[in-house]
């Protein structure tokens, strides 16, 4: 069976996260993370790591 592509998606058309769903995103993270150093790395690749 073929793969399926995913369409690309132009930087202009993606929004914003709220605070709010950063937060829970976050909450994800840290609860799912094997440690500090894993959990600060994930939240960083994201893009939704502390400022």
């Amino acid at each position: 069976m073929a793969a399926k592509s995913s369409p690309e998606i132009a930087d202009d058309e993606l929004e914003p996260l709220t605070d709010e769903t950063a937060r829970q995103a976050q909450r994800v993270v840290a609860a799912y993370a094997e440690d500090a150093d894993e959990c600060r790395m994930l939240l960083s690749m994201l893009g939704i790591g502390p400022n």
